[in-house]
């Protein structure tokens, strides 16, 4: 009875090992960051789709509703943009709308990358803004700003490949005549892209950045 039992104990974990396991079911095409995974929404793809197409290297990003006027919602996390010739670094830039991040992209090669080689004699490599998305009121306003819903980016610097560093605060009406043609140049540049554009000739506030804003009017400063 004793070598009955070893025999049948032996068969079963034979039987064990020739299971074929289930088949799964396919699944969704999701995007996947740190723990959290979630599939965007059908007209956010086509977005995500023109980002990929400029090389861009980035995060699709959760939508986030937080109260009182301040939401993301179709936003992306921009780790960098590309040039014409070599990857462009971005500073300081949290969530920011994908169609934002698809206008920023070609202004950043076409408006700013050649307007650096054509002006200055040096590529650029690296852009320094001061954030993307945040929740806040246009200034001494209560009303909401494009920040509020990541659909605004303000630019306060650029970094050439020779080691220049281009801001707007120091550049804009001091520097070389040369990197003022150049701050000039981009800024009509992002007029013809961004719906809002406000620079240091509109006020003291933007003394030092350019803010570039997607919206339905076209207000360029």
């Amino acid at each position: 009875m004793r070598y009955r039992a070893i025999f049948l104990a032996s068969l079963a974990l034979l039987g064990g090992c020739s299971a074929v396991p289930q088949a799964r079911a396919p699944q969704k095409s999701t995007v996947t960051r740190s723990t959290q995974t979630f599939t965007p929404r059908p007209e956010a793809r086509q977005c995500l789709a023109s980002l990929g197409a400029t090389r861009a290297a980035f995060t699709p990003l959760p939508d986030q509703n937080y109260g009182a006027g301040c939401s993301r919602v179709n936003t992306v996390q921009l780790a960098s943009l590309q040039g014409d010739q070599a990857r462009l670094a971005l500073a300081n830039l949290g969530p920011v709308a994908c169609p934002l991040a698809e206008t920023l992209a070609g202004w950043a090669r076409f408006g700013v990358d050649r307007a650096a080689r054509q002006i200055l004699g040096s590529p650029l490599v690296r852009i320094e803004t001061m954030g993307g998305y945040a929740c806040r009121n246009v200034a001494g306003t209560s009303r909401r700003s494009a920040h509020a819903t990541a659909n605004a980016v303000d630019v306060t610097a650029f970094i050439l490949a020779d080691g220049r560093r281009i801001s707007v605060l120091n550049g804009w009406s001091g520097a070389s005549a040369a990197e003022r043609r150049f701050l000039t140049t981009i800024h009509a540049s992002a007029c013809k892209r961004f719906g809002t554009v406000l620079g240091p000739a509109y006020n003291a506030a933007h003394r030092d950045h350019l803010h570039l804003e997607l919206s339905g009017s076209a207000f360029c400063r």
